[in-house]
């Protein structure tokens, strides 16, 4: 049998993709989940072969549960907004259901996910599932994160600055620390680059939390923050502050 999870905070909606399913025997309809929050922990304990995911919910948003999911699993997404960049999810997930659909609709994605499933198409790596919807959607204005047994919404405005580790990015606020599995690229590409700048391979600085510019030997820079925080500064990202601030 294949495993499939519903996500939707409309109970008409997920009613009726498990109404559609019904029609096919060999899936199994193993949870229904209203929101990101309860989504991310049924995924991560069922490990699903298929999940239907709605991109518009309260709290966490489809876009922002698939940054808490590693690996990803096989989504088709559903929505009634098509401003979502239609073009975009085409290229990166099965398919893209938007609301309302029919069976004749649903009966296409079924088929192209039974395409990749059996090995006749290949996924996308997380990463690149993530850049490829992020090329067309707006600049993010939060960031979801795993703490424990807990998700944490951190508003950008929190953040002090981030920083490359390993596999992961060190997401630093006024108050805490927190490590998230993606690319320090990936966020020099979606935050808003008039208050996030990449001031140095490993590092983003969030300008307004700069009080000083120091320097450190010839050709390198330290910046200081209003914590007192020292961070180095490469010969590029001086020259992107200098622009940045005018100077």
């Amino acid at each position: 049998m294949i495993k499939v999870i519903i996500v939707d905070d409309e109970s008409l909606a997920r009613k009726l993709v498990k109404q559609f399913l019904s029609a096919f025997e060999e899936f199994e309809v193993i949870d229904e989940c209203a929101d990101g929050f309860a989504a991310a922990k049924s995924i991560s304990k069922n490990e699903p072969d298929l999940v239907f995911l709605d991109v518009q919910m309260p709290r966490i948003n489809g876009f922002e549960l698939l940054e808490l999911l590693d690996p990803i699993p096989n989504i088709i997404f559903t929505t009634a907004f098509d401003q979502y960049a239609i073009k975009a999810f085409e290229a990166s997930a099965i398919d893209y259901l938007l609301k309302p659909f029919d069976k004749e609709r649903f009966a296409v994605a079924i088929s192209k996910f039974k395409m990749q499933f059996h090995g006749l198409k290949s996924a996308l790596p997380t990463n690149q599932l993530l850049s490829e919807i992020a090329k067309d959607t707006p600049e993010m204005e939060r960031i979801a994160v795993k703490s424990g047994n807990e998700i944490r919404i951190i508003p950008i405005n929190q953040i002090r600055y981030l920083e490359a580790y390993d596999d992961y990015v060190k997401i630093f606020t006024k108050e805490d620390m927190f490590l998230k599995k993606q690319t320090l690229s990936y966020f020099e590409s979606n935050l808003p680059n008039d208050q996030f700048i990449r001031i140095h391979r490993s590092f983003i600085l969030n300008i307004k939390e700069l009080t000083k510019i120091e320097q450190a030997e010839k050709d390198s820079h330290w910046v200081i923050l209003r914590d007192q925080s020292r961070i180095s500064v490469s010969r590029s990202g001086y020259q992107k502050l200098k622009q940045n601030l005018g100077i």
